[in-house]
């Protein structure tokens, strides 16, 4: 029996949940965008009360290790790190368009590939493909998204993630399909769980997201 605690924290919203093996044993997610410093600790607390488990009886802490929004994987790798320091847990990181693809998997197996997108500025997404084993077929990137950005992928794409809405217009092929879920910590549970079971631990000393691009730092104008 494994019971990880899993912090998603990439996107604009966060959610935690307690998995015992591949079972969700509590839940909690928000309803606005960007509460990650106000809410996140406070979830966790709720999460454990509702399954009844203190912090000390955990085996893990899976997070969401990117790509995503800079200040949000931020927030949530530091606290999931404050955890596994002060009680001597491992840290667990699942590439967030890896767990995107999972799920995808899982509601879709007629697929031959499954590209998750994950929101960036403009017409920008961050994108990897995967098949329907969650095997890696195109690494993580940056990407300005166009009519014939995936016309090279033969058989069934499976897109999803919450980059997807602003890019179904452009995106017009038979084979194209949709699913327009965002990141959720329940999609690292099972993740997770096999990265535990496998000893894939993160070394909490230099453990850093995968940002993918720097932040958008703008620079303040000039007072008069």
């Amino acid at each position: 029996m494994a019971l990880i605690l899993s912090i998603e924290s990439a996107t604009d919203h966060c959610s935690v949940c307690i998995s015992k093996e591949k079972e969700i044993l509590a839940y909690k997610t928000t309803e606005t965008k960007f509460q990650h410093a106000q809410q996140l600790t406070l979830f966790i607390q709720s999460v454990l009360e509702s399954a009844k488990l203190s912090l000390k009886e955990l085996d893990a802490i899976a997070i969401s290790g990117g790509p995503g929004s800079y200040t949000a994987l931020r927030i949530g790798t530091a606290t999931a790190k404050g955890i596994c320091f002060a009680l001597d847990k491992p840290l667990i990181a699942i590439p967030s368009l890896q767990a995107l693809a999972s799920q995808a998997a899982r509601l879709n197996s007629e697929a031959k590939h499954f590209c998750s997108m994950i929101d960036a500025r403009r017409m920008e997404v961050y994108t990897a493909t995967y098949d329907y084993h969650v095997n890696q077929k195109e690494a993580a990137r940056a990407l300005i998204v166009t009519a014939d950005a995936f016309d090279h992928l033969e058989g069934d794409i499976v897109f999803c993630g919450n980059g997807v809405e602003k890019c179904k217009p452009l995106l017009h092929k038979p084979n194209f399909h949709f699913l327009t879920f965002g990141c959720d910590a329940r999609y690292l549970a099972p993740l997770a769980f096999k990265a535990f079971q496998e000893a894939r631990f993160e070394n909490l000393a230099y453990y850093a997201p995968f940002y993918l691009k720097p932040p958008n730092i703008t620079t303040p104008k000039r007072r008069l």
